[in-house]
C-alpha cells in the first residue's frame, strides 16, 4: 500500500508543479497585459485632454474675433467705470513706522498696539481718540492701525521683510522674528495726519504704567553696571601699574651691566581686560543715551506718493468682472435656442 501511494505521488507531483507553473506564467502575462492596458489608457486620456484644450482655445479665439466689438466695448466700459469709482471713492493711504523696543519684548508690544486695531475694526472712535490723544475729526480719518513682526532672513540680525499677513512659521529657525523691533502699519484718508498719529502712538506706549516701571528698572540696572565697570577699570589700572613696576624691577641689571630677559612681560594681558571693560561701558553709555525711552523710532512715517485705492486697485477688479459678465451674456445669447429647448425638455 505504501509503495502504491509513493508511485501515485511520483506521477502526480510533476503534473501538479507543471500546472502551477502554467498558472503563474498566465498570471504574470495577465499582469503585464493589465499594466500595458493601463498605460495605453493613460496616454489616450492625456491625448483627449490636450485635444479638448486645443479645441477650447480655438473656439475661444474664434468667439473673441467674431464678437470683438461688444467685448471691446466692455473693456472700455470697465475703464470708464473704474475711473468713476476712483474719483467718487474716499482715498486711502498707507505708511509704516518701525519702532525699536528697549525695555519690552516685541511680542508684548505688538499685542498692546493691536488694541488700536480692535478699536478701528469695531469703529470705536471715542476709545481710539482717547488712546492716541487726538481730536474726533482726526480720528475719523484713520482707517486702520495694525502692528506686525519684522522677519530676519538667514538669522543675520538684519531686518528683511514685514509679516503683514501674520503667517510666519514660528518653527522656522532660519527666518526668525526680531525681538527688538516691530512695524506699525497705518491706513489714513489724509497723509497730513501721520505726524500727529506718530506722536499719539508714542504717547500711547509711554503712558502704560508697566512699561514705565520696566524701563526704569532697565535704566537703573544699566547705571549700576556702568558704576561697577568704572570700579573694575580703576582696580585693573592700579594692578597694571603695580605689575609694570614689579616686572621692570625684575629686569634691572644684576651683573655686568646687562639686562637679562627671563620671561615676557605680562602687563599686556591687563591691557586687554581694561579695553574689554571700556567697550562694555561705552556700549551701556550709548544704550542709555540713545535708547533711554521705552521705544525709539528707527524709521518714521513716509508721506505716500500714491493712494492705495487708485485706478490699478479698482481696475484689477472692475474690468475683468465686466468682461466676464459680457462673455457670459454673449454665450447665453448665442445658445439661447439650445437653452430654451433644454428648459422645455425638463
Amino acid at each position: 500500500m505504501a509503495a502504491t501511494e509513493l508511485l501515485v505521488y511520483l506521477i502526480c507531483e510533476p503534473v501538479k508543479n507543471s500546472k502551477m507553473s502554467e498558472v503563474s506564467n498566465t498570471n504574470q502575462s495577465a499582469g503585464e497585459i493589465d499594466l500595458l492596458g493601463l498605460f495605453l489608457k493613460m496616454i489616450s486620456a492625456i491625448g483627449k485632454m490636450f485635444s479638448a484644450l486645443g479645441r477650447f482655445i480655438m473656439i475661444s479665439i474664434v468667439f473673441i474675433i467674431r464678437r470683438w466689438i461688444p467685448l471691446g466695448l466692455s473693456i472700455i466700459m470697465g475703464i470708464v467705470l473704474t475711473y468713476f469709482v476712483k474719483v467718487t471713492s474716499v482715498p486711502v493711504y498707507s505708511s509704516d513706522i518701525v519702532l525699536k523696543t528697549n525695555a519690552i519684548d516685541a511680542a508684548d508690544m505688538i499685542s498692546y498696539i493691536n488694541r488700536l486695531h480692535t478699536y478701528c475694526r469695531e469703529e470705536n472712535r471715542p476709545a481710539l481718540a482717547e488712546a492716541l490723544l487726538l481730536d474726533p475729526v482726526s480720528v475719523k480719518k484713520i482707517g486702520d492701525i495694525s502692528s506686525h513682526w519684522i522677519i530676519d532672513k538667514n538669522h543675520d540680525k538684519i531686518p528683511d521683510m514685514v509679516d503683514y499677513l501674520d503667517n510666519h512659521d514660528i518653527y522656522d529657525t532660519n527666518n526668525v522674528r526680531m525681538d527688538d523691533r516691530f512695524d506699525i502699519l497705518v491706513k489714513v484718508k489724509s497723509p497730513q495726519e501721520l505726524p500727529s498719529i506718530r506722536n499719539g502712538l508714542i504717547s500711547f506706549i509711554n503712558k502704560d504704567s508697566l512699561f514705565q516701571r520696566r524701563n526704569r528698572v532697565r535704566l537703573m540696572q544699566n547705571q549700576e553696571m556702568v558704576s561697577r565697570l568704572d570700579y573694575d577699570i580703576i582696580q585693573l589700572d592700579s594692578l597694571q601699574k603695580i605689575k609694570y613696576f614689579e616686572e621692570t624691577k625684575n629686569l634691572q641689571p644684576k651683573t655686568g651691566g646687562q639686562i637679562v630677559f627671563l620671561q615676557e612681560q605680562k602687563t599686556q594681558l591687563v591691557y586687554t581686560d581694561i579695553y574689554d571693560l571700556y567697550s562694555r561701558k561705552q556700549a551701556l553709555d550709548a544704550e542709555r543715551t540713545l535708547y533711554k525711552d521705552i521705544v525709539t523710532v528707527l524709521s518714521d512715517f513716509a508721506i505716500p506718493a500714491k493712494r492705495d485705492n487708485g485706478l490699478v486697485h479698482y481696475g484689477l477688479i472692475i474690468i475683468p468682472l465686466i468682461f466676464l459678465l459680457t462673455v457670459i451674456f454673449l454665450i447665453l445669447r448665442t445658445n439661447r435656442k439650445k437653452i430654451r429647448k433644454a428648459f422645455e425638455k425638463y
